[in-house]
Formats: structure tokens, sequence, C-alpha cells
């Protein structure tokens, strides 16, 4: 179990009672808000939204393994502490969650993928959820090996796009959260035009709303809203 991740992304739009603060105070609010991320001992990344969409202004995303000491439960808890002690400033607009495991289409890891506790962070993060069809899992093994083979080829090649991929089947509306990072948004687009021509993509459900986000440290988010 110390091996896999628990990951949230909270997505978050300042309140009108935010906007009412002075400059100054909103400088002091965010020292306020940083503090209280860090006090929550879990490993964060704040990220820009707006006005890339216009209903979140930023987002949080926190990760830490699972092990006897960091459980679910006492992962949440945390991160309720931190954001219920700002709800009249900050309005969570959602909150996607999930848990790595090994893949059953992907021999060990890849090269790509994202290390969320270590390392630089890309300029860019794309997250979204993803829902395959019924008739996905009524197809046998074999099939469902054969296309996500040449899902896995395509990604392949564009090695400077990482990916990380959550699962929150039963756990959420969707099955999965898929993340990537990067530092080309308009190679990513190409990245997507070929996955979306694939066999697999017909048994597609849903993978949206997708947000896209920049990366920048938590004091300079943040004061993009002062």
């Amino acid at each position: 179990m110390s091996d896999r991740l628990l990951s949230s992304f909270s997505f978050c739009q300042f309140t009108p009672a935010y906007w009412a603060l002075s400059p100054a105070e909103r400088q002091a609010f965010h020292g306020r808000l940083v503090a209280a991320l860090c006090a929550s001992q879990i490993h964060f990344d704040l990220y820009q939204v707006f006005p890339l969409r216009a209903e979140v202004d930023f987002l949080v995303w926190m990760t830490s393994p699972l092990n006897e000491e960091s459980r679910p439960d006492t992962y949440f808890q945390k991160a309720a502490t931190w954001l219920n002690a700002f709800r009249r400033e900050i309005e969570p607009k959602a909150v996607w969650w999930g848990m790595t495991r090994p893949s059953a289409y992907a021999r060990g890891k890849s090269d790509q993928e994202i290390d969320p506790l270590n390392g630089p962070r890309d300029k860019y993060l794309i997250v979204y959820p993803f829902t395959k069809t019924a008739e996905w899992y009524r197809m046998g093994r074999d099939t469902r090996q054969g296309m996500m083979n040449e899902h896995i080829r395509t990604g392949h090649q564009y090695p400077e796009i990482k990916q990380l991929l959550l699962y929150s089947t039963g756990l959420q509306d969707q099955e999965f959260i898929v993340t990537y990072e990067t530092e080309d948004l308009g190679m990513f687009s190409s990245l997507v035009s070929e996955l979306r021509s694939g066999e697999a993509r017909r048994f597609t459900e849903r993978d949206t709303p997708v947000f896209t986000a920049i990366y920048h440290t938590p004091e300079e988010t943040l004061e993009l809203f002062r």
C-alpha cells in the first residue's frame, strides 16, 4: 500500500467577500492561505486557472502516499481543515480525487509517468475526468489490450508529455482522472488529436470538462488575484 498515492484536485473560486477586501488585506489573506496549506502536511501545488476558464480562479493539487499513517480518511480530514477555514473567501466549485495503482495494460512504470511528490513541475497542467462505455468492459481482454497498445504507442511518440492516471471507479462519477504535464500546449493538442483518432476512442463515454492550468509558485499564483 505504501507505493500508492492519493491525489485530489480542488477547483476554487474567490467569493465576493474576498474581492471586497483591500489589496493589502488580500495579500495578507494569501499569506494565511499558503500557511494553512503548508500546515496540512500534504504535498500541494497551486495553479492559475482563470482566465483559461471563467468559473474557477485556481486549483490546488494535493498528493499523499497511502500507508498506515496516511489513510484516505486522514487525508481528507486535513484537506477539509485548510479549506473550511477560508470558506467565506473561497468557494470550492469541484473536487476530483483518485488513487494510483498498477496499469492493467502497461508493464511497469513509464518514464513519462508524473511524479506528483518530487521533481520540478512543467508549466502547464491538463486534467479531466474519464469514463469508458459499458461496451468496453464487455469486450475480451485481448481486444482491449490491442487497442490500448495503440494508445500507448501514440503516447510514446510524445516523450516530452507526462501523464498520471488516477483511479476513482465507484468513488466519484467518473472512473478515472487523467492528468498531463507539458511545456507545449500546441504539442499536447496534437497528441490528443492523434489519440482521438484511435480505435479506443469509440468506447469513451465522457472526458469533459477539461481544465488547463498554469503552474507558478503559490505566492506567484495568488499575487495574480491581488
